[in-house]
Order: C-alpha cells, then sequence, then structure tokens
C-alpha cells in the first residue's frame, strides 16, 4: 500500500500529469496573460493551465507572440468564449499598398503550436482571431469546446495545419460571417464535430484550400442537418475554393447529413442575389452521409477524380445552379462493402433546374433503389457524353423536362440475370440530340423531345 501511494504522489508531482481540477478556476490565468501581455515566445510548460477567463493577445500591444506548448502542454478554458483571443488591427485587403506599418512591424504572423486546449464550459471556444495578419495554428489539438477555431470580423492569409480538432458541440473550424482571403486548411483530423466540420457562413471568403485533411462524422444525429464542409453563402459570399485530396465521411445517421454542401445563393454588398461557386472538388474519398456532394443556387463548380461510395439519398445532388462540371468520377457499388447498411443506399445522380452544364466520363455501376440512377429534371444546354451507367435500377438515365441537350457517346446497360430497368427514358422537354449510344434495352424517348435519331 505504501508503495502504490508513494507511487500516485509522485506521479501527480509530476509537471505534465497536473490534474487541472486541482488549480482553482481563476488561478493561472492572470499569470498566462501577464507572460502574454509581455510578447515573444510564450512557452508554456508540461502541465495543465486551468482558466476561467479569455486570454487576450492584442497584437499591436504585445507585439510578435507565439504561444508554444511542445505538445505537452494543456489549456483547460472553464469559462465562457475563447481561450485564445488573438486581436490585430488589419481590416483590409492583403494587398501590400494596404498595410499599416505596425502590422508588419508588431503583428505579423502570431503562432500557435503544439497546445491542447480543452472546454470545461458550455460557451468555451478555443481560438477565436480577428484582424489578424498570417495566423498559423500548427499541431494544436481542440476538444469538448462550442466551437474548435472561430474566425471573425477580418482575417488575411490564415494556415492551420496538422491539427486535431475532435469532438466539440459545435463546429470544428468556423468562418463566420468574416472577410478573409488566402487561408489554407491542410494536413488536419477534423472529426465528429457537432455543428460541421469545417463552416463558412455569411461574410466574405476567397481564396480557400482545403487539402490532404480527414474530415468525418461532423453531424449530429439530434441536431439539424449540417455538413463535414458546407460553403455557405447566405447574407454573403463564399468563391475561389479548392477541396483536393481528402477523406470526407460518415453521419448517415444524421437527418440530410453531407459531406460536402454548397448553399451558393449569396448577396453582394449592394444586397444584389448572387450564385457563388469556382469551387473545384477533385481526387477525394467521399462516403456514407445522406448525400456526398450537395449543390444548391452554385455556380461554376468542378467536380473530378473523386471515389463517391454510400451515398444513401444521393452521391451527387445539383439543384437551381448553372455551370456545373462533372468530369469522370467513380461511382461504383463495391461487393467489399455489402453489409446491410450498405445495401440500403440508393448512390443516385440527380440535376434538377440546372442549365450551361457538362457531364462527361462519368462511371456508375449498381444505383439501386432510386427512381432514376442519373437524372436530369428541368434542365437545358447541357452536354452529357461518355457516361457508363452499369447494372442500376429501374430508369438507368433519365431526362424528364430537358431541352437543348446532348446525349451522345454513353454506355448504359444492366446485364443482371433479373434485370428490369430501361436504359433511357426521355419525357417533355424538346430540341434534345441523343446519338451514339450504346443501350442494353431499348429506350423510351417522347418523339417531342428529341431529335431522331441518325441512322448509320
Amino acid at each position: 500500500m505504501c508503495v502504490l501511494i508513494s507511487a500516485l504522489v509522485l506521479l501527480l508531482s509530476l509537471p505534465g500529469l497536473a490534474i487541472a481540477e486541482d488549480t482553482p478556476a481563476a488561478a493561472d490565468g492572470p499569470a498566462l496573460q501577464r507572460l502574454i501581455d509581455g510578447g515573444g515566445a510564450v512557452r508554456l510548460e508540461r502541465r495543465s493551465y486551468r482558466i476561467a477567463n479569455t486570454l487576450t493577445i492584442d497584437l499591436d500591444k504585445s507585439g510578435f507572440t507565439s504561444i508554444c506548448g511542445d505538445g505537452v502542454a494543456r489549456i483547460v478554458m472553464a469559462g465562457p468564449g475563447p481561450a485564445l483571443r488573438f486581436v490585430g488591427t488589419h481590416m483590409k485587403s492583403a494587398a501590400p499598398a494596404d498595410f499599416e506599418p505596425r502590422v508588419w512591424e508588431r503583428q505579423r504572423m502570431p503562432l500557435v503550436d503544439g497546445v491542447e486546449i480543452i472546454g470545461d464550459h458550455p460557451e468555451s471556444v478555443g481560438i477565436e482571431a480577428a484582424g489578424t495578419m498570417q495566423l498559423t495554428i500548427t499541431r494544436t489539438r481542440l476538444q469538448g469546446l462550442l466551437h474548435g477555431i472561430h474566425l471573425v470580423k477580418n482575417n488575411r492569409n490564415i494556415v492551420i495545419s496538422d491539427c486535431h480538432i475532435y469532438d466539440n458541440r459545435g463546429i470544428g473550424v468556423f468562418y463566420d460571417d468574416v472577410n478573409l482571403h488566402q487561408s489554407n486548411v491542410i494536413g488536419c483530423h477534423i472529426s465528429y464535430n457537432k455543428q460541421g466540420g469545417i463552416v463558412t457562413r455569411g461574410g466574405m471568403v476567397r481564396n480557400l484550400q482545403i487539402g490532404t485533411c480527414d474530415i468525418e462524422a461532423n453531424q449530429d444525429t439530434k441536431g439539424p442537418p449540417a455538413a463535414n464542409i458546407l460553403l455557405d453563402s447566405s447574407g454573403g459570399s463564399t468563391g475561389e475554393v479548392a477541396i483536393v485530396g481528402c477523406t470526407v465521411q460518415h453521419g448517415d445517421g444524421a437527418p440530410n447529413s453531407a459531406n460536402i454542401r454548397i448553399v451558393g445563393k449569396g448577396k453582394t454588398e449592394r444586397q444584389t442575389d448572387t450564385e457563388e461557386g469556382h469551387v473545384t472538388i477533385g481526387e477525394n474519398v467521399l462516403s456514407d452521409v445522406r448525400i456526398n456532394i450537395d449543390l444548391k443556387h452554385a455556380r461554376g463548380v468542378t467536380i473530378t477524380g473523386n471515389t463517391f461510395w454510400m451515398g444513401y439519398d444521393y452521391n451527387l445532388l445539383v439543384e437551381d445552379s448553372s455551370n456545373i462540371v462533372v468530369g469522370p468520377n467513380n461511382m461504383d457499388r463495391n461487393p467489399r462493402y455489402a453489409h446491410s447498411k450498405a445495401e440500403t443506399s440508393t448512390g443516385a445522380v440527380l440535376f434538377r433546374r440546372t442549365r450551361d452544364s457538362t457531364i462527361t466520363g462519368l462511371h456508375v455501376n449498381g444505383n439501386w433503389h432510386a427512381p432514376a440512377a442519373v437524372g436530369f429534371e428541368d434542365c437545358s444546354r447541357l452536354n452529357i457524353t461518355g457516361l457508363a451507367v452499369v447494372d442500376s435500377d429501374n430508369v438507368n438515365l433519365l431526362l424528364k423536362d430537358v431541352s437543348h441537350s446532348l446525349v451522345s457517346g454513353c454506355l448504359i446497360r444492366d446485364d443482371r440475370t433479373d434485370a428490369k430497368s430501361t436504359s433511357l427514358k426521355v419525357t417533355g422537354g424538346g430540341g434534345n440530340l441523343i446519338r451514339d449510344n450504346l443501350f442494353g434495352s431499348p429506350p423510351e424517348i417522347d418523339p417531342k423531345s428529341a431529335f431522331p435519331i441518325p441512322r448509320d
């Protein structure tokens, strides 16, 4: 017994194993604030720091500041608001002419590295930033908070990399009505944040790069619809975005969950309506949600080189959008995932009220249960070429009220032994050209909908 007690006392005395609850709620805050106010490199020791009030890094007063924990320091936020709030004075663009000298002389590139921030209050937030230039957050862990990283007002040239943003009540990385151009979120794990993984809402967000991240299960089964990545231009605008090389998945139990959702209907500064976009989605792995990619009122989105599966309602849903380019993507029902949950997915592709778009080289295998494996409804001026739609249920390719569109060079067959599907069905619309396709069953084409198929 004496040996056990002595060992326990020794463990508790080690700085890196300090128990946060042993420290009064506000005991560490004032001392840390004094260190921060002095500026320079604030290097935290191997222990837990418990605070009840926000630590404010006023960059114009403190000068260049970095907060480093070497992976062994923990901050427990036991009060409302952010644990760390970075405040700068830069409220303009990133053009060299827009900077006051004090930004370069005192404020540039504040750094958080190797720190763990844990929430112990319903309204605690990890890191908040406003007015900063080149804020860099690396190798940082954020958990149990309302939001992990909260970006507000105006910021420029932010880098978030190699971070673990996990199991927060709100949003992992939140662009909250912020004017922010040039930001990179790279190499991060962003998972189990109940109101979304990476979310832009309102504001004016441009030049956002999301790359080589693992972004999973950022949905709440009891909450409102969320997405692993949400670009919501409502009341503002988000554009010029690249989402590349990520694994984005999980959230099928949440209502209307999505891996990538773009709400492009926004507002200019003069409050005129816009359709936002200029988004590239490429080389990602997307699975296990109600909708893998969901576009509404978007313009100028390119989707190519992605692997989709287990879109329970849709692999791709595009509504009220234009200038959407969908290139070669793989939408396959792989027998490796032939478990009961996967069997219920449809994997459907649907374009509704969409114009001036190109869908080419899309590979679809085993889209089941939906009325149409690939469908187009109330669309115009579409270039649908080189699709492969195989072994899918019901109508394989549906054109309903589609006009002035081309369908060519497609392979559409259902060679299952009990196949009953229709390769192509065209109703309503008009002025369409359908030629040089290979169908497994006779197409059903309303004569008023398409020009006659030329005979060789």
